[in-house]
């Protein structure tokens, strides 16, 4: 693994003025730990794969399961999870359960991540 040096200023000078500024625009800690218990939602590679499957079509839990090779239990498990953090909505029709996206921010995260992975 490589080692990354993390160039550092010489002198010691704070600049009030620029700190001034982004201390303004600083969300409070509530917001700033709830943005990062959202990031955590992301974090699991299963989480991301229903969400990409989301991304195309809604889907029961029967589809997702086989579309991913999981069980239903599982597919189930994460997608409450899912729906608890605001990322998946369900509707009912009859006696099955279909999920979808709960809005356009959900496929934009996802989106701008990816874009990020692949840049060169």
């Amino acid at each position: 693994m490589a080692v990354f040096d993390v160039e550092h200023c010489e002198v010691t000078e704070v600049h009030r003025e620029l700190l001034k500024t982004v201390q303004k625009k600083m969300p409070d800690e509530d917001a700033l730990y709830d943005l990062a218990e959202l990031f955590k939602i992301f974090g699991d590679s299963t989480r991301i794969r229903i969400l990409f499957v989301l991304f195309e079509a809604e889907m029961c839990v029967c589809d997702l399961a086989e579309a991913l090779n999981m069980t239903q239990s599982a597919i189930s498990h994460q997608l409450r999870i899912l729906k608890q953090n605001k990322l998946v909505k369900s509707r009912r029709e009859g006696k099955q359960v279909f999920y979808s996206l709960a809005d356009g921010h959900v496929q934009t995260i996802i989106g701008q991540g990816m874009e990020h992975i692949l840049e060169e």
